[in-house]
């Protein structure tokens, strides 16, 4: 099944890199699973509100200078946080970035510095980061709808 971007998530990505916006649009085209652009470009003060909320953990956020976009899965038409499918959309990100040659981060895997490097599954991809967080008995943040270039 093909899918496409709907008008409201095209205009999401207005603001967001070039590049990123790409690599999205191309992740549409292959994904095994349905997603929106939930957040692209966002203010210092939305960034602020999501810091104060516990939504975002730095002011420092890639979304402030649209180097970052949330997606949003969906399955029948419905929104889902169900995080396996989080490891396709990733997948379909990755193969995208890797076909347009561009290096982006996961917020499911924070400590893997460029998703297209990754050899492994996406679930492992994300187990390796909260591994690690809970090697140095830190809580891993998993923020599997997020994006940006690395």
């Amino acid at each position: 099944m093909t899918f496409r971007l709907s008008a409201a998530s095209l205009a999401k990505l207005e603001g967001v890199d070039t590049n990123l916006a790409s690599v999205v649009k191309r992740a549409i085209q292959i994904t095994l699973v349905d997603f929106s652009v939930i957040e692209g470009l966002r203010t210092v003060e939305q960034q602020r509100i999501l810091v104060a909320k516990g939504a975002s953990q730095t002011m420092d956020s890639k979304h402030i200078t649209g180097n970052a976009v949330d997606l949003m899965a969906y399955v029948d038409g419905r929104a889902s946080w169900e995080l396996n499918l989080y490891d396709d959309i990733a997948l379909a990100m990755k193969y995208a970035a890797t076909e347009l040659k561009v290096k982006i981060r996961w917020g499911a895997a924070w400590n893997v510095p460029d998703l297209t490097k990754w050899n492994g599954t996406m679930e492992g991809a994300m187990n390796y980061y909260i591994d690690s967080k809970r090697k140095v008995n830190q809580r891993p943040f998993i923020d599997a709808p997020h994006f940006e270039l690395a």
